[in-house]
């Protein structure tokens, strides 16, 4: 009998529905916090891999295309007048490749059209609609992810004054050089102006607007890098020599 007391009395007392409630609510708190760590890495991790995976393979298609499509024999140029025969492309169309050597050595991404979500979630970086194609009179403007999607412009405010920017389409090769950048609200789309923060100038420069969102884990600003067109050589030119080693031609 004194066993049987003992045993029984060792036994633990039930829990109260209030421990419950704690309990369940713990255990609720635990799987949430594992559902949002794996939310984010998808988000830092697995999308920046996969879209970069697409994006080479768009930087790859688009060097054979244009590679294929390059006259053999080189004609005179100006460097100070660009060529452009681009017309305006389709929505979601890839046109083009922007090479930034300061953002990495092998820096290179595609250019495809518009920068709704279904473009820049994928192809990178996105040319946004009416403004002016690469080489022309106005402000060719573009926008890119900063952490998820490829990061693709993840270390823009690295960018400081003089360094290039090179875009290449079918024509042949632009140089841009920076020369300012901003931190701004959503609101100010005047950055993209023809003339950027002068609505209604009409432009007489070719300038280049690299737009993403500040800071680099927010999207409550915009962070906002200026280039102005400095040069440019035909496809039958080859490639400048800093991004000579990028291309295939």
């Amino acid at each position: 009998m004194a066993r049987t007391s003992t045993a029984a009395q060792k036994q633990p007392a039930p829990k109260s529905a209030l421990q419950w409630v704690v309990q369940i609510l713990g255990e609720l708190l635990i799987t949430a916090g594992l559902i949002l760590l794996l939310f984010v890495a998808w988000q830092l991790w697995w999308t920046n891999i996969a879209a970069n995976n697409t994006q080479a393979a768009a930087v790859d298609s688009l060097s054979r295309e244009f590679d294929q499509a390059t006259p053999q024999e080189i004609i005179e140029w100006d460097p100070a007048n660009p060529v452009s025969t681009l017309e305006d492309p389709a929505h979601g169309q890839a046109f083009g490749i922007i090479y930034i050597p300061k953002l990495g050595n092998d820096y290179q991404r595609p250019l495809a059209q518009d920068t709704t979500s279904d473009v820049i979630d994928t192809l990178g970086l996105g040319h946004y609609d009416e403004t002016a194609l690469p080489g022309q009179v106005g402000n060719f403007s573009v926008a890119g992810h900063r952490q998820t999607r490829g990061a693709v412009l993840d270390y823009i405010d690295q960018l400081e004054t003089g360094d290039k920017i090179y875009v290449r389409t079918k024509d042949g090769y632009y140089i841009y050089s920076v020369y300012s950048h901003e931190i701004v609200t959503p609101d100010r789309v005047d950055v993209i102006d023809p003339v950027p923060g002068q609505p209604g100038v009409a432009p007489t420069e070719r300038l280049m607007t690299l737009t993403t969102c500040h800071p680099r884990y927010g999207d409550t600003e915009r962070y906002i890098v200026h280039a102005r067109f400095e040069s440019w050589r035909p496809a039958a030119a080859g490639a400048p020599e800093p991004i000579a080693h990028l291309t295939t031609k």
